[in-house]
């Protein structure tokens, strides 16, 4: 048979799957896919007297989370034993089976740094700190890691002094985020960055895409928080979302629906993390914010 004609053959023979395919596409009978891509996460923190008694451990927070009907844990990395030091990869790979177990993703990791300190060697080591636990964040199969900007006395030099060392100390992050295939992303943590406006302009500066914003609601305590919380919503990567705001610097509980709206209309389709910090049973706390969120957002 010679090549045109087998050309021909094979067009012929597959004529009716493309039409077909294309019909199918083209039907109306099909529905779009979902409006929302929200994912649900919870962040280690809310258990943090618990997880560092001992009286909980990692697999524990991961059961309570798929029994919650959670995609995802947010694995901070102070609660491994032996931080600053990376876990070996036995530690890492039984959290990554554990969480293949339960339909779990381990989206998000997290350390402390401080980059506000106007010693360079000490940044210096936050920064290898970052780097050796973006590895480890790969290792977990974790999108984004955390990082601070930072707190503390800079005495001797101004904010933007302080902002010109940060943003050099936040890219040098971002090229090694960039290398482990996981973001850096900063939390603005009522430390250091307290308005929208100096967030957003950090994270131009940084100008990385590897470098990228988690959006804490309970840490902007300047004014009306849920305008704050809309301006960074169109820059966020990931969100925190905490039982209390801050109006004016007065703490209030949550409006979800607010939260909600604002999630929605920017389109957010990525994680968002559930953290408590107040007193109480973190169980119930958490399990209360979820299904507040998740009922608010429901009903837009």
């Amino acid at each position: 048979m010679n090549k045109k004609r087998r050309n021909l053959v094979r067009s012929a023979a597959f004529a009716p799957i493309l039409l077909g395919a294309h019909s199918l596409f083209a039907s109306p009978l099909i529905k779009p896919l979902a409006p929302s891509r929200l994912q649900y996460s919870i962040n280690a923190y809310s258990f943090n007297s618990l997880l560092r008694s001992g009286e909980m451990t990692f697999f524990d927070m991961m059961e309570f989370a798929a029994t919650l009907g959670l995609n995802a844990v947010d694995l901070t990395g102070y609660y491994f034993s032996g931080y600053p030091e990376i876990p070996d990869d036995k530690t890492l790979f039984q959290l990554k089976k554990k969480a293949l177990q339960l339909g779990l993703n381990i989206s998000w990791t997290g350390v402390r740094n401080n980059f506000v300190n106007p010693d360079k060697t000490s940044r210096a080591s936050d920064i290898e700190l970052i780097k050796n636990w973006l590895q480890v964040s790969s290792k977990l199969g974790a999108s984004i890691m955390r990082i601070f900007a930072g707190n503390g006395k800079h005495e001797g030099y101004s904010r933007e002094e302080v902002k010109e060392w940060m943003v050099s100390d936040f890219k040098a992050c971002a090229r090694y985020a960039e290398e482990t295939g996981v973001m850096a992303g900063m939390q603005h943590h009522n430390d250091f960055l307290y308005e929208a406006d100096e967030i957003i302009d950090i994270l131009k500066r940084v100008d990385s895409d590897w470098f990228g914003l988690i959006l804490d609601i309970g840490s902007l305590r300047k004014g009306d928080p849920y305008k704050e919380i809309q301006k960074l919503a169109h820059y966020a990567n990931y969100w925190f979302i905490k039982e209390l705001v801050y109006v004016d610097g007065i703490a209030e509980p949550v409006d979800m629906k607010k939260i909600a709206k604002i999630l929605n209309d920017v389109n957010y389709t990525g994680y968002i993390s559930f953290e408590s910090l107040t007193d109480g049973d973190p169980r119930q706390i958490v399990t209360s914010m979820f299904n507040d969120f998740r009922t608010a957002y429901e009903k837009l």
